[in-house]
């Protein structure tokens, strides 16, 4: 089968709603805080965490329910579904779950993860599914359950993350709304934020000894992951909006991962954007990872912030180290 070249739309957006929300002033009756110290130096006053009835898979559904929804899509018409998570409910992966949740039968569902740049990374994926003509209708997926694997003893981690699911609907079109895009790794700063295995060696038979063992809870070094990001994003959105065609100052909006507002700041300032063009919701939500974009993108779609035509400079940056800028048109 010959295939075209064609490009994508985004046409829909969706988000999971928490019942459970964690303020600051309910974490500091768990450790020592506050809400001054947790807000001046995040910009973070309440995050939402599941509860026992809920999954990483029924989040991610909620979320695409609502952008195939938006979108006026058809579950049976989505070709693809790509998940980007680092807290899957099976680490065999949990996209078919979610596929089967929505009743998506014709798609092919995979994980993706790329931690807090996952979002960015699987939206890039998925265009060049689309731009081969492979696939005409995507849903791509933002979702965490970082609650699970946070150690709330720790007052620098324990603050900072939330739980939530965001989802974009892709569809194909002949103008391509992905006007530019950049990713990078850099695996030699892995250290700086993990969630590493930990392995304990189990004699199995004669000689031989194999291991058993768990994740352990995050770990990060925040001094050292501010210093990554106020350097590293500015820079991977200027090479996307070079690849676009574009200067700052003909952006709309900036979307960055909601990871600490100080960095929203120093990114924007670098860029020369007026605050009043960044999108923030950090405030609400916190950390919510590969989630953190697609659930600003969504609520900001959903309050008429975002309208059609606008276009949007988005960038992810975390775990791995990993890091990247995608540049789009909404609607």
């Amino acid at each position: 089968m010959q295939q075209t070249q064609r490009g994508l739309s985004l046409v829909g957006s969706g988000s999971a709603r928490l019942a459970a929300t964690l303020s600051n002033s309910d974490l500091s009756q768990v450790v020592d805080t506050s809400d001054e110290w947790i807000a001046t130096r995040t910009g973070i006053r309440q995050r939402q965490v599941v509860t026992a009835q809920d999954s990483l898979a029924s989040l991610a559904a909620e979320a695409g329910t609502a952008a195939l929804a938006m979108g006026n899509c058809n579950p049976t018409d989505v070709d693809l579904i790509i998940l980007a998570t680092s807290t899957p409910d099976d680490l065999f992966g949990s996209a078919a779950q979610v596929q089967a949740r929505l009743g998506a039968s014709r798609a092919v569902a995979f994980d993706l993860t790329a931690a807090c740049s996952g979002f960015v990374f699987a939206l890039v994926t998925a265009a060049q599914y689309m731009r081969l003509g492979v696939y005409s209708t995507v849903l791509v997926i933002g979702a965490d359950v970082l609650s699970r694997w946070t150690d709330w003893s720790d007052r620098r981690t324990c603050v900072l993350f939330g739980d939530g699911a965001g989802a974009v609907l892709l569809r194909a079109s002949e103008r391509d709304r992905l006007l530019g895009f950049e990713l990078r790794s850099d695996g030699t700063l892995n250290g700086c934020l993990n969630l590493t295995y930990q392995a304990e060696s189990q004699p199995l038979v004669g000689d031989t000894t194999i291991q058993t063992g768990t994740f352990q809870p995050v770990t990060m070094n925040g001094k050292e992951v501010y210093r990554f990001a106020v350097k590293r994003v500015p820079e991977i959105l200027e090479k996307a909006l070079f690849h676009a065609g574009l200067t700052a100052a003909e952006i709309d909006w900036l979307l960055l991962h909601q990871a600490n507002q100080r960095i929203l700041d120093a990114v924007a300032n670098r860029l020369a954007v007026p605050a009043e063009r960044v999108l923030s919701n950090m405030a609400r939500h916190g950390n919510t990872s590969a989630a953190s974009i697609p659930i600003a993108l969504d609520e900001a779609v959903r309050e008429g912030k975002v309208k059609t035509g606008d276009v949007v400079a988005s960038s992810g940056f975390g775990a791995g180290l990993s890091w990247g800028a995608a540049i789009f048109t909404w609607g």
